[in-house]
C-alpha cells in the first residue's frame, strides 16, 4: 500500500481523502492545539498512538523523525497568499509564507515518489505570477515534474460549495508524471439541502430578535440560497450553492454563511460546514468553542476533490 504523510494536517481532510483512495497515512503534523483535539478525537485509537497528530512547529521537525513514505501531502498555510491574508506571500511577517521551504527541505531529505500541495487560487497570480514560479523552480530543482490545476468543489467534488483551490502535483518518475491527469468535471447533483441539518438548531445560531436582524430580513428572502454576511452588507450566492467557507467566518461576523428557514434567519452551524466540505456523517466534533470549529472547517479541504485527485495519483504511481 502506498504511504503518505499529512503536513499542515488541520483536522484531517486530506488524510480522509487519501485514505478513501487507498493510501495509508504514516505521519501527520500541525501546530494548532485545537486542530489536534479534533484530529485525535477522530483518528487516534487508544492503542494506536501513531495515528495521533504530532503537535509541533514544522520548522522544528527533523526529517529523520518522519517515517518513510511515498507521497507528501500538505495544504500549506494559505493566508499569506489569499486576498483575506493581504497577499503578503513569502514576505508574510509571521513567517507562514516561508513554511513552503520546509516542504522543500523534507522532499529533499526523503525523496518521496510524489506530492500534492493545496492552496488558494490566488497563489497562481500572487506577486504577478512570481510566487508560483519560485514554487515550481524549487520543486523542479529536486527533480520533480510538476503540474497544477484550479479545481472548484462544485465542479469536481459534487459538493454544493463555490470553492476554487489550486492543486500542485509532482512526480519524480517521468512515466508516472506522463500517466497522471487531473480528474474531469462531474455533474453537481447535491443541493444545499443535502448539507443543511434537518434537526432542531440551537437558538444561539438564529438572528431573530438580535440587532442584526433588521439588516438581514430585507435581503435574506429565499430558502434555496446560502447568503453571506460581509460585515456591512449581505451577498446572495446566485449559483444556488454555498459561498466559499472561510477561516474567519466565526470571528467577528465576517463572511458568515446565512440561511432562511421556516423558523427565521440563522448562520450555518459547524456540522453543516463539515457537510459542505464533504466530511463523513460519522466525523465527530469536539466540545470546543464554535469559533475554533468554524476556523477548522474554513481552513480545511473539500474531501471529495482530494479523493479524486489522490485516485488519479495512485493510478499514475502503480
Amino acid at each position: 500500500m502506498l504511504k503518505f504523510i499529512d503536513l499542515f494536517s488541520g483536522i484531517g481532510g486530506i488524510k480522509i481523502g487519501f485514505e478513501n483512495a487507498g493510501f495509508q497515512c504514516v505521519f501527520s503534523n500541525d501546530f494548532d492545539q485545537y486542530c489536534k483535539i479534533t484530529y485525535d478525537l477522530n483518528f487516534a485509537e487508544i492503542l494506536n498512538i501513531k495515528d495521533q497528530m504530532v503537535l509541533e512547529d514544522i520548522t522544528k521537525i527533523q526529517s529523520d523523525k518522519i517515517p518513510s513514505f511515498d507521497v507528501l501531502t500538505g495544504g500549506f498555510p494559505c493566508q499569506p497568499f489569499s486576498v483575506a491574508g493581504y497577499r503578503q506571500g513569502f514576505d508574510d511577517k509571521n513567517g507562514r509564507g516561508n513554511l513552503f521551504f520546509d516542504i522543500i527541505r523534507i522532499l529533499k531529505d526523503k525523496k518521496p515518489k510524489a506530492f500534492l500541495l493545496e492552496n488558494v487560487k490566488n497563489l497562481k497570480t500572487h506577486d504577478k505570477g512570481n510566487t508560483i514560479k519560485i514554487i515550481y523552480k524549487e520543486l523542479e530543482k529536486l527533480g520533480y515534474k510538476v503540474t497544477d490545476a484550479v479545481l472548484n468543489a462544485m465542479e469536481y467534488g459534487n459538493l454544493p460549495q463555490n470553492r476554487e483551490r489550486v492543486y500542485i502535483v509532482g512526480f519524480l518518475d517521468k512515466k508516472a508524471f506522463d500517466n497522471f491527469e487531473f480528474p474531469k468535471k462531474i455533474t453537481l447533483t447535491k443541493t444545499i439541502h443535502d448539507c443543511l441539518e434537518n434537526k432542531e438548531v440551537d437558538e444561539k445560531y438564529y438572528y431573530n430578535n438580535k440587532p442584526l436582524y433588521k439588516k438581514l430580513e430585507t435581503a435574506v428572502t429565499k430558502k434555496d440560497t446560502v447568503y453571506q454576511w460581509r460585515r456591512k452588507y449581505v451577498r446572495e450566492n446566485k449559483n444556488g450553492v454555498c459561498p466559499t467557507l472561510t477561516a474567519n467566518m466565526g470571528m467577528g461576523g465576517h463572511n458568515v454563511p446565512i440561511v432562511l428557514n421556516g423558523k427565521g434567519i440563522r448562520k450555518l452551524i459547524p456540522r453543516e460546514c463539515a457537510n459542505f466540505q464533504g466530511f463523513p456523517k460519522n466525523y465527530k466534533l469536539p466540545k470546543i468553542a464554535d469559533s475554533h470549529l468554524y476556523k477548522q472547517f474554513g481552513n480545511s479541504v473539500s474531501i471529495t476533490v482530494i479523493e479524486r485527485v489522490a485516485k488519479k495519483m495512485k493510478e499514475a504511481l502503480i
